[in-house]
């Protein structure tokens, strides 16, 4: 019988993930140009909605570090909105239970993921909130694992992190021996423009997947 072990207990570094699944990072802008080429331009807006939800953010991140779910509340759902999975076609399950069989079902990984979108092509991770000070890159090794629970194995899929402050986006591709790249990190409690992209980044998504 199968051994079951927690995600966040058997994946905590990229080696972890690498000696895991066998993936190998792809650093070739081909790869991964859903994140810089492209993409589609911004309303005024959803340039106006995006001033409104930074300053909101703002104003509750003075007062200190934040949960998880305000991040999900004053960030991520409402990205999501503007980008448009709240909306037909796409469909929204929130803390799905994931589980992923490694080395032909002697072991799988079960952990919770926050949002998935449309039949697993995009799924987004809030970091554990134990603080929002939390590199985004301390999440990437579990992201990779979640991301290989997609049930498409021949198409891409697509995962953003974010602890609040930091926003990162990755692509995996499964097909042969498991791929991977990375956006670089948006950072949008340092500009309204690093939410600009963040945005444009999300509508990218969601043509891609709908083509």
């Amino acid at each position: 019988m199968a051994q079951t072990t927690a995600i966040t207990d058997a994946i905590n570094s990229l080696v972890d993930a690498e000696n895991r699944f066998g993936f190998i990072r792809i650093e070739d802008e081909g790869f991964f140009p859903e994140w810089y080429e492209g993409l589609p331009a911004l309303t005024e807006t959803d340039k106006a909605n995006l001033d409104v939800l930074r300053r909101r953010y703002l104003y509750h991140r003075g007062f200190g570090n934040l949960l998880e779910g305000t991040v999900m509340l004053l960030l991520v759902s409402p990205l999501l909105t503007l980008a448009g999975f709240y909306d037909p076609p796409f469909r929204i399950k929130a803390e799905e239970s994931v589980d992923v069989v490694v080395d032909d079902s002697e072991e799988i990984l079960r952990g919770r993921i926050d949002v998935l979108v449309l039949q697993e092509r995009f799924w987004v991770m809030v970091l554990e909130s134990k603080k929002t000070t939390l590199s985004v890159w301390s999440a990437v090794p579990q992201a990779l694992a979640y991301l290989m629970a997609n049930p498409n194995p021949n198409l891409p899929v697509f995962g953003m992190v974010t602890n609040g402050d930091d926003i990162l986006f990755i692509k995996v591709v499964q097909a042969g021996k498991p791929q991977y790249d990375l956006s670089r990190v948006f950072a949008p409690f340092t500009s309204v423009r690093e939410l600009y992209s963040v945005l444009k980044i999300l509508k990218r998504f969601g043509q891609s997947i709908l083509d």
